[in-house]
């Protein structure tokens, strides 16, 4: 059963671009938590306007990032306005629970503001899993399940716990909860590394 009320309406593409995401979330953020040497690939999920994917390439030059959206509009936008001034980020069609990417390209995976719109997570996470190179990390950023003035509803919003657990059983190891934002909250997992 598809719970419309759940997809982000393309239209919005104003509130997608506006600043003030990297104001409730800022790109450093994530990265301070994550730790990592410099990733060469990333894969956004739910890029949207490639909001994130920019601020990204712009402070840590990735050779890729790949920009992933289900929506047939927000692909087309992103296929129009993002190449030409960004060659590196690379716009990708999804389907709800595929992505059309190679298994273990990744070094990194993310995901802002897009799981609580999704319908079965944990077959998101699964891809995930598979795109990442092993001990490659993932993480996860939305909104607090609690009332504020903006955001998704409440009812449709997930505690941070919750989202650790489905890391856990899709596979994810060493993960970690961060709460000290104000609207959002973020949760990384990590690939498990092959055995020596």
């Amino acid at each position: 059963m598809i719970m419309e009320e759940k997809k982000f309406d393309p239209r919005k593409l104003e509130k997608l671009n506006n600043p003030q995401r990297l104001i409730d979330i800022p790109p450093d953020y994530p990265w301070e938590k994550l730790a990592m040497e410099k990733p060469n690939v990333l894969v956004d999920i739910g890029a949207g306007t490639a909001l994130y994917s920019i601020a990204f390439l712009q402070k840590y030059q990735p050779e890729t990032i790949y920009a992933c959206d289900s929506s047939e509009v927000m692909y087309n936008w992103l296929k129009e306005n993002i190449p030409r001034k960004h060659p590196t980020i690379i716009p990708v069609k999804t389907e709800e629970n595929t992505i059309p990417l190679d298994n273990e390209i990744a070094d990194l995976v993310f995901m802002i503001n897009l799981y609580h719109e999704l319908h079965n997570p944990f077959l998101m996470l699964r891809e995930a899993n598979r795109l990442l190179k092993p001990g490659a990390k993932i993480f996860i950023a939305d909104w607090k399940k609690e009332e504020m003035t903006e955001g998704p509803p409440v009812k449709i919003r997930f505690f941070p716990e919750q989202v650790e657990a489905q890391l856990r059983d899709a596979g994810f190891e060493q993960t970690g909860i961060y709460n000290d934002l104000k609207k959002h909250f973020l949760v990384i997992g990590e690939k498990p590394s092959l055995p020596a």
